[in-house]
């Protein structure tokens, strides 16, 4: 992408409000881009940005609209599950956004092959998101070079040889529950991507137990474990404890620590696109071209 470009502001899944997405605006504005609202981003219907209908018309509006380079999602929360199967998936563009909207990243890739940009939402929080999450994520909507994850505190690790594949996955409670639709991914040969926010330790476990009973995990290249943020419980288990046993037992690379996900520092990647786990080092790499050749970063076009 490049200045002058035109972003829409959708919010697919749960409601927010303008205060809360002026400073992404500004931020935005700043890189030079023009933003764009859609029509029902401020709605709100119970726990979600207004009716299926609305948030839907919204997103596939942006995703047809050939000025549109980048779609970006306001926030989580969620209701994208509840739209994704309607979702027209048009020319590639940027499909920017995390937690919730794993869901539609899984739709976007089953469908079309496509990667999207795991990274914060246009509700942008200053306390949680430094200037290191700004260059992030501006990076990859508007540089071709490698988006680096360095890891900054501890968290599940197994060691091994640098691992490489497609990057896949996302929020796990997402990922569990895309389970028996058809938008669930093939990870064989795939780094897998887990993060999540306010679930205990013994979710957690549920979670993964479900995934490996299921065979979902089975022939992962390697696992970037991201943030997992307010997962405490009054047992004394963590949420470090059971990431580091369940995936443990997948016989591949994990490397934890990454900030990545909904906790402070949070940097950007590009999940459907090519990318190396490095335990020796302690990071992740992901490249700005999948598999099949689209860019996914600067100069996307329809």
């Amino acid at each position: 992408m490049e200045p002058g470009d035109v972003v829409r502001l959708v919010s697919p899944s749960g409601p927010t409000r303008p205060d809360r997405v002026a400073r992404g605006i500004e931020l935005l504005e700043g890189w030079g881009l023009r933003v764009e609202l859609g029509r029902h981003v401020f709605a709100e219907h119970g726990y979600l940005a207004g009716r299926d209908a609305d948030r839907l018309d919204d997103l596939n509006a942006a995703l047809a609209d050939p000025r549109v380079r980048a779609v970006i999602c306001t926030r989580g929360g969620y209701g994208a599950q509840r739209i994704a199967d309607a979702v027209r998936w048009g020319p590639p563009k940027h499909l920017v956004g995390f937690s919730d909207i794993t869901a539609l990243q899984l739709s976007l890739w089953r469908v079309a092959r496509r990667p999207a940009v795991h990274g914060p939402g246009a509700a942008w929080f200053d306390d949680r998101l430094p200037d290191i999450s700004e260059m992030s994520l501006k990076s990859a909507l508007m540089s071709t070079g490698e988006l680096v994850a360095p890891r900054v505190e501890d968290g599940p690790l197994v060691e091994g040889p640098p691992a490489t594949g497609l990057l896949l996955g996302g929020n796990l409670t997402m990922l569990a529950t895309t389970l028996g639709t058809s938008d669930m991914p093939d990870l064989s040969g795939a780094i897998l991507l887990l993060e999540d926010v306010g679930e205990a330790p013994y979710r957690l476990d549920r979670m993964l137990t479900q995934l490996i009973r299921a065979g979902a995990l089975a022939g992962v290249a390697g696992v970037a474990v991201g943030q997992f943020t307010q997962c405490a419980d009054h047992r004394p288990v963590t949420a470090f404890e059971v990431l580091q046993e369940r995936l443990g037992t997948l016989g591949c690379p994990v490397l934890g620590g990454l900030p990545i996900g909904h906790g402070f520092g949070q940097l950007t990647v590009v999940v459907g696109a090519p990318a190396t786990l490095d335990t020796q080092n302690g990071v992740l790499l992901s490249r700005l071209t999948d598999g099949c050749g689209t860019v996914a970063g600067a100069g996307l076009r329809p």
